[in-house]
């Protein structure tokens, strides 16, 4: 449920537009003209609101609802109460997603905060600077020379775009945030204090370490988010590259001269350790760490917490500390407890014979 001083649906959705959206037919009988205005959870749903199901959890909260539409799969198709028209479909989380960008189309992408089109006075745009029609730079941001940024690209307070660097059209780039020694497509989103592009951890270890001189770029391609106080760096000779749809949540590090696939997903805490590779439709859980020089195949996943120290094959499905397949992963786990399990019931025995 949205509060309306943050986000106001923009349009109203009919039934039979929800349904041809989903790609499922009317329920019989249903009034096709049905509205929503909104979308809220289960529980607190009513009439107007757009609601979707797909978790056994909630099977109690879905036969209450009051919603005017639900999206549901069709396990829990049963208990949608009469008052509420069922749309059954295989992927309702997917459908609800889309249609509630149709509501929300504002909350797709970062705006500018102040309301404001062009360039914000209190903004600093170098003289060598281009950018295209329909660029807008809030209070504060700075672009640097020679600095490219297409148009529809909204540039957040106090945001740093770097000497040379080129930020695609229709992109976002967040407040506080900074970009340095970047290439980056079209339709990227990169959220509030992410930095990009700095020195990559390089030092020629010694008596004195001695720095190393990061020479590299970071290749951002389209369709990428980067979350929050996440931090990208350099390529050292050779570029840092993030493939195209690739989604990288909060607080993430990814070391210098990794080259990420397309479409990977990579949940906060993470960190990526220099020069490894992931290959496309990579899946990395919350805090995963991976050492550097390493593969990781195409299609894998990574459970959240555990430590890679080791090329993963592809569509393979890792996990613990050292990462290994799941199922071996798992026989240690349960190996472990029922040792655990005897070693407690034994000093039990030896302190009952005490």
């Amino acid at each position: 449920m949205s509060d309306p001083h943050f986000f106001t649906a923009q349009t109203t959705l009919t039934l039979r537009l929800v349904a041809e959206a989903a790609g499922v037919p009317l329920p019989e009988g249903a009034d096709p003209d049905r509205t929503v205005t909104g979308a809220a959870p289960l529980d607190r749903a009513g009439p107007r609101d757009l609601a979707y199901m797909d978790n056994a959890r909630y099977g109690d909260a879905l036969a209450a609802t009051r919603a005017g539409i639900c999206l549901v799969s069709p396990r829990f198709a049963a208990r949608v109460p009469a008052d509420t028209a069922a749309l059954v479909l295989r992927d309702p989380y997917r459908a609800y997603a889309a249609l509630l960008g149709r509501l929300h189309p504002d909350a797709m992408r970062p705006g500018s905060q102040f309301g404001a089109r062009g360039v914000a006075p209190g903004a600093h745009v170098h003289p060598e600077a281009h950018l295209e029609d329909g660029v807008t730079v809030d209070p504060g941001a700075v672009i640097g020379p020679g600095a490219e940024i297409g148009s529809g690209t909204v540039i957040g307070p106090n945001a740093v775009v770097g000497p040379f660097c080129r930020v695609g059209r229709d992109c976002a780039i967040g407040a506080a945030s900074s970009l340095s020694h970047t290439l980056m497509g079209n339709r990227v989103i990169v959220h509030p204090g992410a930095r990009i592009g700095q020195d990559g951890f390089g030092f020629a270890m010694g008596a004195s370490h001695l720095k190393v001189p990061q020479i590299g770029r970071v290749i951002v391609q389209d369709d990428v988010e980067i979350g929050a106080n996440t931090t990208i760096d350099r390529g050292a000779s050779r570029d840092t590259v993030v493939g195209e749809g690739t989604k990288i949540d909060n607080l993430v590090q990814i070391a210098h001269n990794v080259v990420i696939g397309r479409h990977c997903v990579i949940v906060s805490g993470v960190g990526i350790s220099g020069s490894t590779t992931l290959e496309d439709y990579v899946v990395l859980g919350g805090q995963v760490g991976v050492v550097g020089h390493l593969t990781i195949g195409r299609g894998s996943q990574i459970a959240g917490s555990s430590n890679v120290n080791r090329d993963v094959p592809p569509g393979s499905r890792w996990g613990g500390t050292p990462a290994k397949p799941v199922r071996a992963w798992f026989r240690e786990l349960t190996t472990l407890a029922r040792l655990a399990e005897r070693s407690g019931s034994a000093e039990s025995r030896d302190d009952a014979d005490r």
